[in-house]
């Protein structure tokens, strides 16, 4: 009964964890990427020091952001432009692509 009881309770926070990470395809976000290049680079590394590393981004947060941009709750005029046309699926799609990038920060730390 102790095993089924654990048991239950790792599957229902896996499905919960997974539900929360969102269902986001990288595939997919990389192609719709493409207008965020012109600031954020191919690689979303950015193409200047003045604009954000996208790259290596937990999924979740970059949806968080791009939510908050698209609301208005978050301000920024470039980004507004961009964020108010994405829909949910835009949004994980493109969460999942530069979260599954590698970011700046290396394996040799």
């Amino acid at each position: 009964m102790k095993n089924f009881v654990i048991s239950c309770i790792l599957t229902v926070g896996f499905v919960s964890g997974s539900a929360l990470a969102g269902g986001g395809d990288p595939v997919i976000g990389k192609t719709k990427a493409a207008p965020c290049a012109a600031c954020h680079g191919q690689d979303g590394k950015g193409i200047a020091p003045n604009y954000p590393v996208l790259a290596g981004q937990h999924a979740d947060y970059l949806t968080h952001a791009l939510k908050q941009y698209r609301s208005g709750e978050r301000k920024n005029a470039i980004m507004a432009g961009f964020a108010g046309a994405l829909s949910d699926d835009d949004i994980e799609d493109l969460a999942a692509w530069f979260g599954s990038l590698e970011g700046l920060i290396t394996a040799e730390r």
